[in-house]
């Protein structure tokens, strides 16, 4: 049998080694000489290369990533553009916010003035009222006086007809208790008149007050007409047509400073007793009340139309505080 070509597998793995088969001698043959081991054959180890990568064909994602930035970029563009908006409103919004809360401020503001103003006049008439109850203490203390004298009277007339005196006497004695009732009776006639002097001027005093405390403001010239036709005080219509433009009604004299149409606010000088005064950033429709020296109570400025570098509106005064000027049913006699 022909020998067998080694395989470098084969040789991996040493199989092909010769197989070694172990011999058992018979106990009774002679011993015999060991055979020379053979030569082993070369062994071969196999090495196999690592495999190569194979190209993946390109797809249509490169294609696709351009596409995909641009619509990012749009998205971020719009996102942008609405966050900008969003703050636009807001800014309007809080613009708006502001504008009232100065409104509100200084429509407080002058709330307070016409309190401290009417604070005044409450005070003026407590201690009016204060002297109306002196008087009728007074009253009291008079009648009690013409009670006692009368009661003296009596006793006296009775005293004398005990004692039997004389016509003459008791004429007398009747005659002086006449006259002193008679004159206490003519203080306590006075004391009456006054106190209904004093209760009126009260009652007018109260009136004027709960007039300004209704706050009735006139927005057209019809309703100034009906406002001076049911009211107690004369109204006098004004208007500034630009900056720094004047009107004299009776004693005071309006002077246009500014407007803002945007915030519906103007500012003015007052000039009266002989000093002027700023009323600045006042609201449209916001009565401005202030004292003018012979007044009987606080005198009135009103602006119920306002533009650019122009105002109109009225003011109202006492009944009669400017006799010389016409107001407002005088330049319409048949309203």
């Amino acid at each position: 049998m022909a020998d067998k070509v080694p395989s470098p597998g084969h040789s991996m793995f040493g199989l092909n080694d010769a197989p070694t088969r172990r011999v058992t001698a018979p106990e009774e043959a002679p011993a015999s000489p060991q055979p020379q081991p053979q030569p082993a054959a070369p062994q071969y180890v196999l090495v196999q290369q690592p495999p190569q990568a194979v190209p993946v064909p390109a797809t249509g994602g490169g294609k696709a990533l351009p596409w995909l930035v641009a619509a990012l970029a749009v998205l971020g563009i719009a996102n942008l553009m609405m966050v900008l908006m969003a703050r636009s409103q807001f800014n309007d919004y809080a613009t708006k916010q502001a504008d009232a809360l100065n409104l509100i401020t200084r429509r407080i503001d002058s709330s307070d003035e016409r309190y401290a103003q009417l604070r005044g006049q409450f005070q003026v008439t407590e201690e009016k009222l204060g002297l109306t109850q002196q008087e009728l203490a007074r009253a009291h203390a008079l009648a009690a006086e013409v009670q006692k004298q009368q009661q003296t009277a009596v006793a006296q007339l009775n005293q004398a007809i005990a004692q039997k005196a004389s016509n003459d006497e008791v004429n007398k004695l009747q005659a002086d208790s006449n006259a002193k009732i008679g004159g206490l009776s003519t203080d306590l006639a006075g004391t009456k008149q006054d106190l209904a002097s004093t209760k009126s001027e009260f009652a007018n005093a109260l009136t004027g007050t709960k007039g300004e405390l209704n706050g009735a403001i006139a927005r057209t010239h019809d309703e100034l007409v009906a406002l001076a036709h049911k009211g107690d005080r004369d109204y006098f219509e004004f208007t500034l047509p630009r900056r720094k433009a004047q009107q004299k009604i009776g004693t005071v004299t309006v002077e246009l400073e500014k407007t803002d149409p945007k915030k519906n606010v103007f500012s003015v000088f007052l000039s009266f007793d002989d000093k002027r005064t700023e009323r600045s950033n006042r609201a449209m429709n916001e009565p401005l009340w202030f004292y003018v020296k012979g007044a009987s109570s606080a005198l009135e400025l009103v602006v119920n139309k306002l533009g650019k570098d122009s105002v109109s509106g009225y003011m109202s005064t006492p009944k009669g505080f400017f006799p010389s000027t016409t107001n407002v049913l005088g330049q319409r006699p048949g309203a």
